[in-house]
């Protein structure tokens, strides 16, 4: 796969089909309180979820990808958290619910079963030295404690 077939791959495009049900669906419903507040976050939770697959599928190895597709997996779950908020205060109907909440849960399995795709292919294993790994370094904190009474 290349970048350049990005709208080739489906589980990308229903993700970004589904960020656009967000805004054009959802949003409208919150009232204007909320501007700051729950349509912003449920605006970037929504958004964050082709971002993010595309952001992995652009990687070129398996590894990256798959650790992008689950921020991406993580960003589904925080729609549908902020989606049942909505619900529950009262400001999305329950049928958009309903129906939005079937969309995810049916993203979520494609994008679980492109995950697993992904880890059997090994795309772009080749690419890096023999026994790469992903791992973040740890990171040594220091305080500086100017009041300790604090």
């Amino acid at each position: 796969m290349t970048v350049m077939n990005l709208d080739q791959l489906g589980i990308w495009s229903r993700a970004k089909d589904f960020a656009l049900i967000i805004y054009k669906e959802v949003v409208p419903h919150l009232p204007a309180d909320e501007k700051w507040n729950l349509a912003q976050q449920l605006k970037r939770a929504a958004q964050s979820i082709p971002a993010n697959i595309a952001e992995g599928h652009g990687r070129f190895h398996f590894l990256d990808n798959v650790r992008f597709c689950y921020i991406a997996r993580g960003s589904l779950t925080e729609t549908q958290s902020h989606l049942s908020l909505a619900h529950e205060l009262g400001y999305l109907p329950k049928e958009i619910y309903i129906n939005l909440t079937s969309h995810a849960e049916s993203i979520g399995k494609q994008l679980n079963n492109y995950i697993a795709y992904l880890k059997r292919s090994k795309q772009g294993e080749k690419e890096f030295p023999a026994g790469y790994t992903l791992r973040e370094e740890s990171v040594s904190y220091i305080f500086d404690n100017q009041n300790e009474d604090t």
